[in-house]
């Protein structure tokens, strides 16, 4: 979600598709004119950076119309992790929230639970989503103000000592609408 965020203020482009993969990754499929494109993928490449995390980032310019079966996915459902694991994006471009997302992701059930307890007792803020991803990882997502985000998302993130492992904690303010698309149960 943070590097799609990135994407989309950098460029117009248009997320089309996510799609979940094993690894556990998610393959994002964008549309819009190839300069816009190269300036989403040097966003991405810049953010994957900045957060430590392998991308892979590949672009298709004038795809085949005969290869459309191939890279556009039906919906698809996860039992196992309880979520879809084909997001078809219904967002506009460029269009953004009024508030901040914050996401809190662990590995443990318990560490997650505390963290979250302790932002909402911490800040005036939403739980808006809980997402299994395998492998013991959980991701909350949180809304409200940035500065209540903010200090939530902080101070959950200091709980998970001990009793799980902090994963990532991010703060994403005005979150594009394809990012918020892609949160479970919306």
């Amino acid at each position: 979600m943070i590097i799609l965020d990135a994407m989309e203020k950098m460029a117009g482009v248009r997320l089309l598709q996510a799609e979940l993969n094993d690894q556990p990754g998610v393959c994002l499929k964008l549309t819009a004119p190839l300069a816009d494109v190269e300036a989403a993928r040097g966003a991405a490449e810049q953010t994957a950076h900045r957060l430590e995390t392998p991308v892979v980032a590949h672009i298709i310019a004038g795809p085949s119309g005969s290869a459309v079966t191939a890279y556009d996915a039906p919906p698809d459902f996860n039992p196992l992790f309880e979520q879809a694991t084909v997001h078809i994006s219904e967002g506009t471009m460029n269009e953004q929230a009024s508030f901040a997302v914050g996401l809190i992701e662990t590995q443990g059930f318990t560490a997650v639970f505390e963290a979250i307890d302790t932002a909402v007792k911490t800040a005036a803020v939403e739980v808006l989503a809980r997402e299994k991803l395998g492998g013991g990882y959980i991701t909350v997502v949180i809304k409200g103000d940035v500065a209540a985000v903010r200090a939530a998302v902080e101070a959950g993130s200091a709980k998970v000592s001990g009793l799980g492992r902090l994963i990532a904690a991010h703060v994403i303010p005005s979150p594009s609408q394809a990012v918020l698309s892609l949160l479970p149960g919306r």
